[in-house]
């Protein structure tokens, strides 16, 4: 603050110095002065033609004379030699004071300069002594966070050493399989070299053994999205296309819905080829119309959300008949609580490894996301969790291992950006990318027995790769 306050006090100075010039050398000048009449001057008038005006005359002390005179009028002395000097003088009084003028806006604006600068001093000062104090807590707090994340970290160990030691059977079983092909080309070239049954036999070793390798992995968190393959393209711009995660290997049959609304019509293919080709198995004719594009086939059974309704319908391709209905309670419906681009997509139906779920808003839960997982034959909700997600700011969502992957828009550029996990009942923020090649996806659904997601993307249909991180169990786990 020195500068300042220097530069204000020699402004001060300035001014007084050209104060006292002016009370002193002014008057003298212009023959002005300041001493006191006594109470016996004489007062004579001289006529203002004859130049200066006399006003009043008078001895000092001394005995001598002083007079207290005026200039003439300008007109009338406009060539006088004083005259002119009176007029130079004035003008520079004035320049004078506007210089002074110019001079006091400056010291105005440097002190208020100054009172800032102080303040902004006194607060830093202040910081600083609450940085100083609060040092040691400060560390003290981010070394227990460290120590935290660190706690979390330690349970990860011994899942990267079993990651190892899987890593090196997965290369051996690398091997055998490369051994084995070598052996099966060199047959072909050399029958009769190996014994069949003895081939058979290893071929069928290394089955069980890469079988009892994925019944050691459990439920995976996901953590990539790749493609889409184009399977088909076809029907409307909304839609959706489905295969039964519980039917078996033998059992690749496709189911294919058309449309969001006004549509009781379901089309079944016996493969995956047959529906690239169009070579339909059968037809249904739902008792009643469908709404939305969310719906699932789960062990036979097809599930749907009935039209202008919360009601959950359940119906049996076998039979041809409606074995269940119930109506979620609360649940919001015919684009009261849907999908950002809308089609009454208020009640997604889907399933997982763990079962049938639905996923649908309340205005009890203020349009945020609730999931319930439900019985498989009652449709009787087992348990729910309201999560804070906005379900009309979401693009589609999916359920893997009991965790709810939500996009974040039906458009180019939608990645899963939040996903809520059943089992611990907490939520996270995630960036999982993937490619909306068709722009505008109104159908996205997991299914477990081919680790994939079945999606309708502007009139494609598609299919997406899911990486899963898995954890594996040792045969200490229970």
């Amino acid at each position: 603050m020195s500068p300042p306050l220097l530069k204000l006090g020699a402004v001060l100075s300035t001014m007084a110095m050209i104060s006292n010039w002016m009370s002193q050398t002014l008057p003298s000048l212009v023959g002005l002065n300041t001493t006191r009449i006594t109470s016996s001057d004489v007062l004579t008038q001289i006529s203002p033609k004859e130049g200066w005006q006399v006003y009043s005359s008078a001895q000092d002390p001394d005995g001598r004379c002083i007079c207290t005179v005026v200039a003439p009028e300008q007109n009338l002395c406009s060539r006088d030699a004083k005259s002119r000097q009176l007029r130079q003088l004035l003008e520079k009084v004035q320049n004078m004071s506007q210089s002074i003028e110019v001079l006091n806006l400056r010291t105005q604006r440097d002190f208020q300069y100054v009172l800032k600068m102080e303040t902004q001093m006194k607060g830093l000062k202040a910081k600083f002594r609450q940085i100083e104090d609060d040092r040691k807590t400060l560390m003290t707090k981010h070394f227990q966070e460290l120590k935290e994340k660190m706690d979390e970290l330690l349970p990860l160990i011994p899942v990267l050493e079993q990651y190892k030691t899987d890593a090196k059977l997965i290369t051996q079983f690398k091997e055998e399989i490369r051994n084995l092909s070598t052996v099966l080309t060199g047959i072909q070239e050399e029958i009769g070299a190996y014994d069949y049954d003895e081939l058979h036999q290893r071929v069928l070793s290394l089955e069980t053994r890469l079988r009892d390798c994925m019944k050691k992995l459990t439920c995976g968190k996901l953590m990539k999205i790749t493609g889409p393959i184009t399977v088909k393209i076809s029907g409307t711009r909304f839609g959706a296309w489905m295969t039964d995660p519980l039917a078996s290997e033998k059992n690749n049959r496709v189911w294919y819905m058309d449309s969001y609304t006004n549509n009781k019509i379901v089309r079944e293919y016996k493969s995956i080829a047959d529906f690239v080709s169009g070579a339909e198995s059968r037809t249904y004719n739902l008792p009643f119309k469908w709404a939305g594009t969310n719906h699932v086939v789960y062990n036979g059974s097809l599930y749907f959300n009935k039209y202008q309704s919360n009601i959950i319908i359940k119906y049996s391709f076998d039979t041809g008949r409606v074995l269940a209905q119930r109506s979620l309670e609360y649940a919001g419906f015919h684009n009261v609580y849907p999908y950002t681009w809308g089609g009454f997509s208020d009640i997604d139906l889907m399933a997982d490894e763990i079962g049938l779920w639905a996923v649908y808003a309340t205005n009890q839960n203020a349009g945020n996301i609730v999931i319930s997982q439900l019985n498989q034959d009652t449709l009787e909700v087992l348990k729910s969790w309201s999560t804070g997600y906005p379900k009309r700011s979401a693009g589609e969502s999916f359920m893997i291992c009991g965790t709810l992957y939500v996009t974040n828009s039906h458009l180019t550029g939608a990645k899963v950006y939040y996903s809520y996990s059943t089992k611990t009942s907490t939520y996270e923020y995630t960036d999982i990318p993937f490619h909306n090649q068709y722009f505008h996806i109104s159908m996205l659904d997991y299914n477990a027995r081919d680790r994939a997601l079945y999606a309708w993307n502007n009139g494609h249909q598609v299919l997406f790769n899911v990486t899963l991180f898995h954890v594996i169990k040792t045969e200490d786990d229970t």
